[in-house]
């Protein structure tokens, strides 16, 4: 349920994706460095936002430097680390670590379960740190998993649990911005599970695993539709990020806000249209 949240490359400024791509090179090594490896694998896009959007609005001393890794192994990689980074790689473990039980408990895929138990001794210490969003994650998953097992079919109920998720994640601090920034969070979640859903509708229907746009997938308005629904949400996104008073990194948030998560849903359906085209041709 990951990694939509993406910069649109092509409309970038090189340097601003330096800055984009050390953040995510920063994240990447702080999870190294407090979860080992089976945190690293865990980095996402989307967390990389979050840090470089509570960054922007707290502006907090960022630590500047270069890196070599097994991915880029032959050039040193720019990499900016802050509080907010360590923040980023305590939630994103415990994101990753509460979905995988989530996974395993409702469809016993063993390789989320194994994956859960990598991360599980990194992820008690943090119990005492972020009780009560550990709260909150832990009751929105099991409220989902509850809506999922009974085929609830209200689009808005079932993202809106996901919702409540990130709103958490996003509530850095308690103080005059942790309205806007929930807000911002509450919708981005929102429309993260509603892009996710449509990602997976086909191999959803084909597997026959719950999906909340398995009835609409055959409607002749069905792409529109969610397009519309999608739209909406990141409307609010935007709304509330525009109150913040965010001039570091602004350009390259707005990037992703206005343009970068469109990247995503444009290739899904574009994918979707290719293989239809391609069935169509056969049944010719």
């Amino acid at each position: 349920m990951f990694g939509y949240i993406v910069v649109n490359k092509p409309e970038l400024k090189i340097k601003d994706f330096d800055t984009y791509r050390s953040f995510y090179c920063g994240l990447c090594r702080e999870l190294k460095h407090r979860y080992g490896i089976s945190g690293q694998i865990s980095i996402s896009y989307d967390m990389t936002f979050v840090v470089m959007l509570l960054s922007g609005l707290y502006e907090p001393s960022t630590k500047k430097g270069t890196t070599r890794c097994g991915v880029h192994p032959i050039h040193k990689q720019s990499v900016r680390k802050n509080e907010i980074t360590e923040y980023g790689a305590d939630m994103n473990v415990l994101l990753t670590y509460y979905k995988c039980m989530d996974d395993w408990n409702d469809e016993k895929k063993v390789t989320r379960r194994i994956y859960a138990a990598l991360l599980q001794n990194r992820e008690n210490r943090l119990e005492a740190v972020y009780k009560n969003k550990i709260q909150v994650i832990i009751n929105d998953l099991e409220q989902l998993s509850r809506w999922e097992k009974a085929g609830e079919k209200d689009l808005d109920k079932m993202a809106g649990c996901f919702g409540k998720i990130m709103e958490e994640i996003f509530a850095y601090r308690e103080d005059v911005w942790e309205k806007s920034l929930r807000r911002m969070g509450f919708y981005l979640g929102k429309f993260i599970y509603l892009l996710d859903a449509y990602d997976d509708v086909e191999k959803d229907i084909e597997k026959e695993n719950y999906n909340p746009f398995a009835e609409k997938y055959k409607s002749k308005h069905f792409e529109e539709e969610v397009r519309s629904i999608l739209i909406m949400m990141l409307a609010e996104v935007c709304k509330e990020f525009e109150k913040l008073p965010i001039i570091k990194y602004g350009d390259i948030l707005r990037n992703i806000l206005y343009s970068g998560v469109w990247c995503r849903f444009e290739d899904i359906s574009r994918r979707r249209r290719e293989e239809q085209e391609k069935e169509n041709v056969r049944s010719i």
